[in-house]
């Protein structure tokens, strides 16, 4: 696990848009995590980006690794965004975690996520989902960690590189 201490977690903000959007556009490119099917520019992250907030609960974080050979990196992000736009739903809130290739493995994922988590406790939130293109045992495995519990799937739910894969849906109490 990385110990926390090398790594710095801290709110996205715009001058992390360039490199969001690499790491974002490599699961783009290689990757049915997402479904997205073409890399966006930064002018196009904009939006999602601005649409965190540092102390609502559509929060964005980052984390980077300090006193490295190179320090400053992104390592991944987590983000708590809305979750459908009609406003019963305000209480709850979809997140995720992108993990750069290199930190995997190293507990990046856990560490954005138990910040994430600590920040949204005592908001006006009610429940978090999470939507896991399977099979991805480690993104599994790190939402069961953080109580998430499986509530369905989506069969065949989209289609990339030239098959359909399943979202299964999970679920947490806030």
């Amino acid at each position: 696990m990385t110990d926390s201490a090398e790594v710095q977690v801290s709110d996205g903000t715009e001058g992390d848009l360039e490199e969001l959007t690499d790491l974002y556009n490599h699961y783009v490119r290689v990757s049915p995590v997402t479904f997205d099917i073409e890399p966006f520019t930064p002018a196009e992250r904009r939006p999602w980006l601005l649409s965190h907030s540092g102390d609502g609960p559509h929060r964005l974080l980052v984390a980077r690794r300090t006193g490295s050979v190179v320090p400053g990196r992104l390592l991944g992000y987590a983000h708590s965004g809305r979750f459908r736009p009609k406003p019963a739903y305000d209480t709850s809130v979809e997140c995720s975690v992108y993990v750069a290739p290199r930190a995997a493995g190293q507990g990046t994922g856990t560490l954005l996520y138990k910040q994430l988590f600590e920040r949204l406790d005592g908001l006006d939130l009610h429940r978090a989902y999470a939507g896991i293109t399977v099979p991805n045992e480690p993104s599994v495995r790190l939402h069961q960690r953080f109580g998430f519990e499986l509530c369905g799937t989506y069969h065949e739910a989209g289609r990339k590189f030239g098959r359909f894969h399943d979202v299964e849906r999970f679920e947490k109490p806030l």
